[in-house]
């Protein structure tokens, strides 16, 4: 991270500030993402649920489209923090990894019992599919 982009802290106390906002009236479980772009900007997002469940999108995806209608350049993905006061430590899911991996993310940061964790992207997604495979 660059001296200008915040701390793993503060990414992760804003995935913890999005999963408060989270909308989850049937599962109960709460979700918040935060990412950090490569231009240092956070972007936000939390679990939004439907009646209809294949409707429901996840904290990641929803931070992910939240990152691209903001900035049409600044689109490479340095970190995402998710948090969830549900379930510790709490990864990605994956249909959200590789929607992460289509943006570049580099580092997924967790919290367990002992604090963060970070996690090189190609540790939770190893031999991933991405745009320079077409």
């Amino acid at each position: 991270m660059t001296e200008r982009s915040p701390s793993v802290d503060s990414l992760m106390r804003a995935a913890r500030e999005a999963a408060e906002r989270a909308y989850a009236p049937y599962s109960r479980f709460l979700v918040g993402a935060a990412i950090l772009t490569e231009g240092g900007a956070v972007h936000a997002g939390c679990n939004v649920e439907n009646a209809s469940y294949g409707l429901s999108i996840c904290a990641e995806r929803n931070a992910a489209t939240t990152m691209v209608s903001a900035d049409g350049e600044d689109r490479r993905i340095k970190s995402v923090a998710v948090f969830s006061p549900n379930v510790a430590p709490c990864f990605p899911c994956g249909a959200c990894r590789q929607f992460l991996r289509e943006f570049g993310c580099e580092e997924v940061v967790v919290e367990n019992a002992s604090g963060l964790r970070r996690y090189p992207f190609e540790e939770i997604l190893p031999n991933s599919f991405g745009p320079e495979h077409l």
